[in-house]
């Protein structure tokens, strides 16, 4: 007990400190664009972090890149801790904690330009708009006041013309407070986003805003310098790349390639030309690397934090995507949904609503999709399966493509993830109502699978649960024979109480033949020796890799950067900044960063190989599996699936949509989890109901990939 107690109150420790550095942070935000820091903060700083050996880039690294990735390396000892500990125990659960998902569950806005909006979301747009409007009039009232006129008289110019001319720097400024926080979202394997409850599939919408924002105020940058130039006859500036100060041309291609971004991001587009989205969105390198040389390396540093762990992030999926995965089987349905099977590590481990992408490289070397793991590590310990439904042109193209046998005798894929949250807080509610749409469904395959294992292993006492599906049509209903695939009671013993409504929309009657519809057909495959099963790109321990990865290769970079600075540099300029040009100290950085990842994060990825190799041994080479072939439902061996169907099993009705209103109202229990994964308008009506005073016992949840 008194081990127990003392990992419990060193995760606190972590939780304070964690919490201590970040209100720092936050506080030098809200400081920056005062005299304050200016007159007194910064220069003291830099009076004390100005070395030969890093510079005037010692003082920005402090201040705003080392708290930030030092928050991340604790949150990864945290994060084990947590993994090692079992989230998943209910009986730890507190009031309080009950209590704040139910604050951070309940939506305030359903129906506008943001959807589905939390208290919590909100509360944080609020004060994120809150600092840039701050920020933005803090600089203006010192610019305008200080120092317009006084550089109006140095520069022959008006007054106002010096005005428009510190507006537009102080745009460029707010510019960076979105980009330093633009790519959190968007770093799939984040020690950041689990620390607050986030998962980065469901964070892509705050990428999206913090997107929009970031390149308003960089076009609003842009534009205000080139009506300032050519307000004061300086339009040449516009071709300037000063070697030694900012270099225009630069600034211009980063803003270039970002409208590039910004304008195929629009739902609009991104939806109807998701390919057109998908490749102009790689222009994010370019915009990156524009950015830093027209910056500058040490004014990077402010929004470095964010851009970093996300390299480091990207390089890992990189060194993953390398190594093809080991596909057992695929199982077609009649509605054009398929199902893939992958061998897996048996010490690979995730949480129920995981994701994972998933690319072919027959159908497109370039093009990734994110899907949702059905199966549970716990109950299946070797196997990963994914459904994939009709959709967009990818995945109708795999359906076609596994649909003839004689034209696939190997599927070759290669994958990334899984990625999922760190936590569920399922059996914290005495029902759950999973209402779905369409391929909606899967991501409640896990949550089940989850529950089962909960109830059937631990012992655990499981919410009910009220699954409610709408289908076009009644072919779709074999999806719900993919629920548990590999489970044997029969129904009516189910260890979890599960209730199945389904409504098939587009018919208003059964098909008067099910013959065909009912068919399932399965296909096997024949592994290469050199595929492998899925695991963990850092190993089981991946939180205290990542941990190591995001230090040692900061302490590298730093090393490197000071004996750079030191010996090649310094000896140049001595710290003036006035002669060694602005690009080639930008490229130098750059240089360093990717190379200080790139190093440390091979290293750990080759010695997790090493010991993986040494465990799976030669498993894939054993596997005996038979030439690809097809097999109908009737040839399954009767331990495969249960003996009664879900189908039969389940409550269909044609013709109808299902009354969420009425539905969720009738629910009894203390606290009823609703979860939602379907369209946007069954989204936002559940959302609705949720938000509407109706019940205060609904707490809402919406899963979502379809941003």
């Amino acid at each position: 007990m008194d081990f127990i107690a003392t990992k419990k109150m060193f995760r606190i420790a972590i939780k304070i400190l964690i919490l201590v550095v970040l209100l720092g942070s936050i506080m030098i935000w809200i400081m920056k664009p005062t005299s304050t820091y200016s007159n007194i903060w910064r220069l003291s700083i830099q009076a004390k972090t100005n070395s030969t050996y890093l510079g005037k880039q010692g003082g920005l690294l402090l201040l705003h890149t080392f708290p930030i990735l030092f928050i991340a390396a604790l949150g990864c000892v945290y994060l084990h801790l947590e993994k090692k500990r079992g989230t998943s125990n209910c009986s730890e659960s507190t009031v309080e904690e009950k209590n704040g998902v139910s604050l951070r569950k309940q939506p305030i806005l359903v129906k506008g330009p943001l959807g589905i909006v939390f208290w919590t979301e909100l509360a944080f747009i609020v004060m994120f708009i809150a600092l840039l409007v701050w920020s933005f009039a803090a600089y203006l009232k010192i610019g305008f006041s200080h120092m317009a006129p006084q550089l109006a008289a140095e520069l022959r110019e008006q007054v106002w013309e010096v005005k428009l001319n510190i507006a537009a720097l102080r745009l460029g400024n707010l510019g960076n407070i979105g980009l330093a926080l633009l790519f959190f979202p968007v770093t799939r394997g984040s020690s950041v986003l689990p620390l607050i409850g986030l998962t980065s599939e469901a964070s892509i919408k705050y990428h999206i805003w913090l997107g929009h924002i970031t390149m308003a105020l960089f076009t609003a940058h842009g534009l205000l310098y080139i009506i300032y130039w050519a307000a004061t006859n300086q339009l040449s500036e516009t071709l300037a790349w000063d070697k030694i100060w900012i270099s225009n041309v630069a600034g211009e291609l980063s803003l270039l390639f970002g409208l590039g971004m910004w304008v195929t991001s629009f739902a609009r587009i991104r939806r109807n030309m998701f390919e057109l989205f998908f490749y102009t969105h790689n222009l994010y390198t370019l915009f990156l690397i524009f950015f830093v040389l027209h910056a500058g390396i040490s004014y990077s540093f402010i929004m470095m934090p964010g851009l970093y762990l996300f390299l480091i992030d990207r390089y890992l999926r990189f060194l993953q995507s390398r190594q093809k995965v080991c596909v057992l089987s695929s199982r077609l349905l009649p509605c054009e949904t398929l199902e893939l099977n992958f061998s897996k590590n048996t010490g690979l481990e995730y949480s129920p609503t995981s994701i994972i992408f998933i690319n072919v490289p027959s159908i497109s070397k370039l093009q990734w999709h994110p899907f949702t793991i059905t199966s549970n590590s716990n109950l299946e310990p070797e196997k990963l399966s994914v459904v994939i439904g009709r959709g967009g042109s990818w995945s109708q193209k795999l359906y076609q493509m596994l649909s003839t046998p004689s034209s696939v005798e190997r599927l070759e894929v290669a994958v990334e993830g899984p990625y999922g949250p760190a936590s569920t807080h399922f059996l914290r509610h005495d029902r759950l109502v999973m209402v779905s749409g369409g391929n909606g469904i899967t991501p409640f395959f896990s949550i089940i699978r989850e529950l089962i294992f909960q109830s059937t292993t631990l012992g655990t006492k499981t919410p009910q649960i009220l699954l409610i599906c709408a289908f076009r049509n009644s072919a779709d209903l074999t999806m719900l024979d993919l629920i548990l695939p590999g489970y044997g009671p029969l129904i009516d013993s189910f260890p979890v109480k599960l209730q199945i409504e389904a409504y098939v929309t587009r018919e208003k009657h059964p098909p008067m033949s099910t013959a065909d519809k009912d068919l399932i057909q399965k296909l096997s495959f024949k592994p290469n020796v050199l595929d492998m099963p899925i695991s963990a790109i850092l190993g089981p321990n991946s939180w205290l890799w990542l941990g190591v990865i995001i230090s040692c290769s900061f302490v590298i970079f730093l090393v490197m950067l000071g004996i750079i600075t030191r010996f090649y540099i310094y000896p140049i300029d001595h710290n003036t900044y006035m002669i060694y040009p602005s690009c080639s100290r930008a490229v130098i950085g750059m240089l360093l960063i990717c190379g200080s990842i790139a190093l440390t994060a091979s290293v750990v990825v080759v010695m997790n190989k090493k010991q993986n190799a040494i465990k799976a041994g030669k498993k894939t080479q054993d596997i005996d599996v038979p030439s690809p072939s097809f097999h109908s439902t009737d040839d399954r061996e009767l331990e495969s699936f249960p003996k009664q169907s879900f189908i039969q099993a389940t409550n269909v009705h044609y013709g109808s949509r299902p009354d969420l209103k009425m539905i969720l109202s009738k629910c009894e229990g203390s606290t009823i989890g609703v979860l939602v994964c379907g369209p946007k308008k069954m989204r936002h009506d559940v959302a609705t109901i949720c938000s509407s005073g109706l019940a205060d016992n609904l707490h809402f949840e919406a899963i979502s990939f379809s941003w």
